[in-house]
């Protein structure tokens, strides 16, 4: 696609510098330096300030007080094109007392939540929320810090031996004490299609979400399955539709928790939808003139995808008609 390195998360490329992540030293360097700064975490939610992900200095008091989160130890996520050292940092130990916490976990949790150690205007946001406001730069930062925070969150064990591992590598690896394995971080591969017959593009919604919402088919690649098998497969199964002709287009980091979302389009050989009602709550044909109105907000049934998706990036160059 043409306009492939505008999909949010998409990437500015960050300097990763995978060789500072083994080398003793110039990690020490790295943390000492007199511009290094962190990503701060609480569960799950970035620190950010307006609409811009609030980098904390690693000599911030905050970082002194030892909250137990998902790792406990800083991720080195890399470098500024300055040469100032990014990491990740989290603190889901904190408690934040009479503060709401009932909608965490929810998928548009609307609420912020104040550290006592930030003035005001600095707050723990839910990056669905905010993710379409981020620079390219804040947004491959704060996606690669919650993706790399998540899988240590969910593999603090070998999955060889089950004994406890450890950290290394500045948190892009863990390592099993009794048998010796070596764990990486996960990256799940996943389709996400814009399937269309003549003027009309399939939409479907899943169970739980939000009313009105409805988005692009999608699904996990499955072992030993092509990118272009697992279009074909998925949509079949969800909504009954045969897929002919594949195309790959745009590529996503999702990190909820970690995931790569794979942007095709495929061209519907079938038209008569028979959703799998565990799969789908729902899906429909939209035609051109229907999407423009949602994307209007004047539709009566369907609400706009959701800015800094991938499926809002593929229907909106869909319409433009600048997919290829």
């Amino acid at each position: 696609m043409r306009t492939a390195e505008q999909v949010t998360f998409g990437g500015a490329g960050l300097d990763r510098a995978a060789k500072v992540r083994n080398d003793p030293a110039a990690l020490a360097a790295a943390l000492a330096h007199d511009d290094a700064a962190c990503v701060l975490l609480w569960r799950g939610k970035p620190l950010v300030e307006g609409e811009r992900l609030a980098l904390v200095p690693m000599t911030h008091p905050v970082l002194k007080k030892g909250f137990k989160g998902e790792i406990e130890a800083p991720v080195f996520l890399g470098l500024e094109t300055s040469g100032a050292p990014n990491f990740a940092v989290d603190i889901s130990g904190w408690e934040p007392e009479g503060q709401d916490i009932s909608s965490l976990g929810s998928f548009f949790d609307p609420s912020e939540q104040t550290h006592p150690d930030f003035p005001p205007g600095y707050v723990f946001a839910e990056l669905r929320r905010i993710m379409f406001a981020l620079s390219p730069r804040d947004a491959e930062l704060v996606a690669t810090a919650k993706a790399i925070v998540n899988w240590h969150g969910s593999h603090r064990f070998c999955a060889k031996c089950g004994h406890a591992s450890d950290v290394s590598h500045a948190g892009w690896q863990r390592g099993c004490p009794a048998c010796k394995a070596q764990h990486f971080p996960r990256t799940d591969p996943v389709v996400i299609m814009l399937i269309t017959h003549g003027n009309s593009v399939l939409m479907g919604r899943s169970h739980g979400w939000p009313q009105g919402m409805y988005s692009c088919l999608a699904g996990f690649i499955e072992p030993g399955e092509t990118i272009e098998a697992a279009v074909r497969r998925e949509v079949l199964e969800e909504s009954g539709i045969k897929v002919g002709k594949v195309e790959y287009l745009s590529s996503q980091p999702w990190p909820f928790p970690a995931s790569l979302m794979m942007g095709c389009r495929g061209e519907a050989l079938t038209t008569e939808i028979h959703c799998d009602p565990e799969e789908l709550d729902d899906a429909i044909w939209v035609t051109r003139e229907e999407m423009m109105q949602v994307f209007a907000g004047e539709h009566p049934k369907i609400r706009p995808a959701r800015k800094g998706a991938i499926a809002h990036f593929l229907l909106q160059n869909w319409l433009a008609d600048t997919l290829d």
